[in-house]
């Protein structure tokens, strides 16, 4: 046994002179440290993710149908992010961007950094080249379907172009993931939904970009319109179910039901007053809603006004719920396990004590 741990770290000592302190370790070595993460804006949603919302260095796949709410869902990622104190861009390869609806969503439309590129390998060189940099948070990619290979642009109508797209992204998310997980770079990648010929047994939809993306992600969300949110006749938003397919960092298949208004996005307060009382938080006899006793509002819709209005009864639900602020992204890091850690996150100083081990 003695010969066999002097051969190994004589083999460790050998492998670090030749790339670097870091190459490798003993897992045991580093404090297991928590996954940081960015909030998607639904508490729900982060609780149902299990590590409090869209996991640092990883790279996440939002799918469903259209209008579902998918691009909401990362603006509000978007705004999490930069109130965090982090950067973030937009690389909006549909050129369909509202930058009105982006403000109104709480995102900061003079800090967000925005690309329109030509096609799908300009899109992704400059996704790398921000992920390189070290300097960026969060990087949207809207969508995979509009990642257009150069060949299939400077083609003609009607010329075939078998697998080019898929071959694309495999090759992007090969180098993609390594590096994102190194600078701590969280990538959410919008895709759409197309139907499969011939499915007699099972769901025939299927996501575009072909297989690549779905075995790099380390999590994937299903967003659905289920229903209309009213006030009286009149539609004032969507009623969205999201699903967790696959998640890495805790169980999958859990799902979530939230609204989201027009030109507001995600509701909030509703989505608060729902998970209040499904915790038992807030105790719902009939159509009253009580916290402690005391009628908050009667039909969801004046409960839910109540918590829009009042900030201190929403930080009352959030303290209740165990939902708190995030930290600063530029400050955390992880130690990737595989799992989630107990411990809290690393220090700005222990983080760039890691770099010159992490860049070799």
């Amino acid at each position: 046994m003695k010969q066999k741990l002097k051969a190994l770290d004589a083999a460790m000592r050998s492998l670090e002179k030749s790339y670097g302190k870091g190459a490798i370790m003993r897992l045991g070595d580093r404090e297991v440290v928590r996954e940081p993460t960015v909030s998607t804006g639904s508490p729900s949603l982060d609780a149902a993710l299990g590590c409090g919302g869209l996991p640092r260095g990883r790279v996440v796949e939002i799918f469903g149908p259209e209008s579902s709410g998918k691009t909401t869902l990362t603006l509000h990622a978007i705004a999490e992010c930069q109130r965090a104190g982090g950067i973030a861009a937009f690389i909006d390869a549909e050129h369909a961007l509202d930058v009105q609806y982006a403000s109104a969503l709480g995102v900061d439309t003079k800090g967000l950094l925005v690309s329109q590129p030509d096609t799908g390998e300009q899109a992704l060189e400059i996704t790398e080249t921000l992920v390189r940099s070290e300097a960026v948070d969060l990087i949207v990619i809207d969508s995979v379907a509009a990642l257009v290979p150069r060949a299939e642009i400077e083609g003609e109508m009607g010329d075939a172009h078998v697998g080019l797209q898929a071959r694309l992204m495999s090759q992007a998310l090969r180098k993609l993931t390594g590096a994102a997980h190194r600078t701590h770079t969280t990538l959410i990648f919008i895709n759409q939904l197309r139907m499969k010929i011939g499915v007699v047994f099972g769901s025939p939809e299927t996501t575009t970009g072909g297989n690549a993306l779905k075995f790099y992600a380390s999590v994937r969300l299903d967003v659905r319109r289920i229903g209309s949110v009213k006030a009286g006749d009149a539609a004032v938003g969507n009623r969205t179910r999201v699903k967790v397919v696959k998640n890495k960092l805790a169980p999958p298949f859990r799902q979530v039901e939230f609204d989201i208004r027009y030109g507001i996005g995600i509701d909030t307060a509703a989505d608060l007053l729902d998970k209040a009382v499904e915790a038992g938080v807030i105790d719902k006899n009939g159509a009253y809603y009580a916290l402690d006793g005391v009628t908050i509002g009667q039909g969801r819709e004046r409960a839910r006004a109540a918590v829009h209005e009042d900030p201190a009864l929403a930080s009352r639900l959030r303290a209740a719920l165990g939902i708190g602020a995030e930290a600063d992204p530029s400050e955390t890091a992880a130690v990737d396990t595989g799992t989630t850690g107990t411990a809290k996150a690393a220090p700005d100083a222990e983080r760039k004590a890691r770099e010159p081990a992490e860049a070799a």
